[in-house]
């Protein structure tokens, strides 16, 4: 049975060398086979996390009318207040059974005082942000290492953090007004790499190479890392951009909500995305290049 590898990422930022190489090691096959890590043992703070969990869900229990003052001020915006069923993963299938907050680094320093009744002093989300920023960055060199780059190959490429912060909210569902609607489509990720922080309710699936949906269980205490499509392009498919989709429990779970944290990584929007050389070993490049930017914005007009 395929399993997602679990890896203790403290050996890679605590150890000696020998160490770290192994983790860059599991790191390469999981990225390569699967494109979905946990990662225990990472260095968030379990606190903080729980802060902004408990931000999350007092911003979703404002009433809708708040929320939508907060909303895209247009479709390419990428920031802001995203209401039920408006977004698409998968276009074959209705709107998702979620709403979500958007949060770019800008938001993120001013978050505290942009929203309406949450206390002007409160920098969880901003500081949750800057850890996220640092822990990413830890991660891409130990990317850079696996594909045999200079260590700060991906991170430099990552300076301006065009990152998005989105907290997401899935609410009860008490029956499907619309078949085949689902918490999340079947999609992949836009940028290089996601980092995920996720509750206790479950939900979330990722498709293997041969096509089968399997299970991502809630592991305590570890983040998920899964890679993303500017990184396939990058990587010549070398590391894969993998569907994973959130389905509804078949038990009482589904009349609960769901509250999950995802730190979508991209790079510098003039970034050129072109197929690293030593990528082309097996197979020429499969994609022309790109900028980062264009091809975010390619994507987002899809979904929207």
């Amino acid at each position: 049975m395929i399993q997602i590898p679990v890896i203790n990422f403290s050996l890679f930022t605590e150890s000696n060398a020998k160490n770290r190489q192994t983790v860059v090691k599991k790191i390469y096959q999981a990225c390569h086979e699967i494109g979905f890590i946990y990662l225990q043992n990472h260095g968030m703070p379990p606190d903080l996390i729980k802060q902004v969990m408990t931000k999350s869900k007092d911003f979703f229990n404002l009433p809708l009318e708040l929320k939508q003052r907060l909303a895209w001020s247009h479709r390419f915006s990428n920031q802001g207040y995203i209401g039920l069923e408006r977004e698409k993963l998968d276009p074959n299938n209705p709107g998702d059974l979620k709403e979500a907050f958007n949060v770019g680094r800008k938001d993120a320093e001013n978050f505290s005082v942009s929203l309406v009744n949450f206390p002007a002093k409160d920098s969880s989300i901003s500081t949750f942000y800057q850890a996220c920023t640092e822990l990413a960055n830890t991660i891409l060199q130990a990317f850079a290492l696996a594909l045999q780059l200079p260590e700060d190959f991906f991170a430099t490429r990552h300076s301006e953090q065009n990152h998005t912060l989105r907290l997401l909210h899935y609410p009860p569902v008490q029956q499907l007004s619309q078949l085949g609607q689902i918490r999340a489509g079947e999609h992949s990720d836009y940028g290089s790499i996601t980092l995920l922080f996720q509750d206790t309710i479950g939900g979330l699936e990722i498709q293997t190479a041969d096509g089968k949906w399997i299970a991502a269980p809630v592991i305590p205490d570890s983040v998920i890392v899964n890679t993303g499509d500017l990184m396939q392009r990058w990587t010549n498919h070398v590391f894969c951009s993998t569907k994973h989709r959130v389905i509804l429990p078949s038990d009482e779970r589904v009349k609960q909500s769901r509250y999950s944290v995802a730190f979508f990584c991209h790079p510098n929007d003039d970034t050129e995305i072109a197929c690293l050389e030593n990528c082309q070993k097996q197979y020429p490049p499969i994609y022309a290049p790109i900028l980062a930017g264009e091809y975010l914005l390619s994507r987002l007009q899809a979904t929207y």
